[in-house]
């Protein structure tokens, strides 16, 4: 197991009048290493997505500038 710090990224991938896709890419971040190693990309509704969003911000994460 690594000690690198876990990111997501959240990019919108179809939107449309009535349908919002996301994509969530999860990364964690090595001391060595410029950008994140990728570990998963998974594809939720623009719902789903913010769910996630606002559990994460609950349990104590924060934006950052982007890192891929």
């Amino acid at each position: 197991m690594t000690d690198g710090q876990p990111v997501l990224r959240f990019r919108p991938t179809r939107w449309e009048r009535d349908y919002h896709r996301l994509e969530i890419t999860a990364g964690e971040l090595l001391p060595d290493q410029v950008v994140p190693l990728l570990k998963s990309r998974r594809e939720l509704s623009r719902a789903e997505a913010v769910k996630l969003w606002r559990e994460k911000l609950k349990a104590g994460w924060a934006p950052c500038s982007p890192q891929w």
